[in-house]
């Protein structure tokens, strides 16, 4: 974007910390603010009526939270919940919209970002219906490093599982199994990535198209 757009739309972002499981957006919740996100990751939950949820997106210091409100949704579908503790740029819905309405430059920027976003959410819907756990896990992991730049990641077994959206048990045999090959380690709540290599090699091909539309 040039630097007349960022002055006239931008110039008063608010930084906000956003720790570890805070909830940005429950469903059905106003969509009142927009996040750019600098760093930290925060995923998009897919909830159920029984209270089962999934993973639907992974947005980290390459996204915006509360992109709905830009096409017209007032009224969040999904939980938006912090997966690595965060700091982000806020800014007001509606002065959001009024920057995509107003600005070809930030139209473009905003919509070739949503383009890659769905092209993750289909890539995934795909992904979680014919690949195996460990293949799904490995993917997931490395999208993680991607958006943390940190080997280290604050993550159980639980909230692994429900990002991938399987019972507790099959991600601790799935993690489980990616340590004994020396992978990655385990311990009190973090997983370190220790061979970049291997995991890519587990990886299913999900993680390299991903990789292509985020560049």
């Amino acid at each position: 974007m040039s630097e007349a757009d960022t002055d006239q739309f931008f110039s008063d972002l608010h930084r906000v910390s956003l720790p570890l499981k805070q909830i940005v957006y429950e469903v059905g919740a106003p969509l009142e603010h927009v996040y750019f996100v600098e760093q930290g990751v925060v995923s998009i939950l897919t909830k159920m009526a029984n209270g089962e949820a999934i993973e639907a997106g992974m947005i980290g210091l390459e996204g915006v939270v509360g992109l709905p409100a830009l096409f017209g949704d007032e009224i969040s579908g999904q939980q938006a919940i912090v997966q690595a503790p965060c700091t982000a740029l806020r800014m007001g819905a509606a002065e959001c919209i009024a920057a995509f309405d107003q600005s070809s430059a930030v139209r473009k920027v905003m919509l070739r970002y949503t383009g890659a976003l769905l092209g993750i959410a289909t890539q995934t819907a795909a992904c979680n219906r014919l690949h195996s756990l460990q293949e799904r896990t490995s993917r997931w992991l490395l999208m993680m490093y991607d958006r943390l730049q940190s080997d280290d990641m604050p993550l159980t077994h639980e909230f692994l599982s429900t990002m991938l959206g399987v019972r507790r048990t099959r991600v601790t045999e799935a993690a489980g199994e990616l340590q004994r090959l020396g992978l990655i380690r385990y311990a009190r709540g973090t997983v370190t990535i220790l061979d970049h290599p291997g995991l890519l090699a587990t990886a299913c091909e999900c993680y390299r198209n991903h990789d292509q539309l985020f560049g």
